[in-house]
């Protein structure tokens, strides 16, 4: 029984990290860019936009194209930052259900 009573003070701090830890993501902000920071993207940890800045040099020549080209690439490269920020963050929780040997 004693084991069993370990066993659930550890769930419940994995619980109380893994809140903290999604916490922090939700906090966390990563910028992504395209043409040379033309167009910058800003997300979350959560993959949430936050916000879009456009320089109004890419307006000049009016070419819709490169415009949703590059906001395109600048949005996946701000959520693939976001990703690899959310990889570290939660890595520590994979494996053995979230790292209690003897789980999974």
């Amino acid at each position: 029984m004693a084991n069993f009573g370990k066993l659930m003070k550890q769930a419940k701090k994995l619980q109380e990290d893994m809140l903290e830890a999604q916490r922090r993501l939700s906090e966390l902000t990563v910028e992504g860019s395209a043409g040379g920071g033309a167009v910058k993207v800003v997300c979350n940890g959560e993959l949430r936009i936050q916000d879009v800045k456009i320089s109004p040099e890419v307006l000049k020549d009016n070419d819709v194209d490169m415009l949703q080209d590059l906001v395109l690439a600048a949005l996946r490269d701000a959520q693939d930052k976001a990703g690899k920020a959310s990889d570290e963050v939660m890595g520590k929780f994979s494996g053995p259900v979230g790292g209690i040997p003897g789980l999974m």
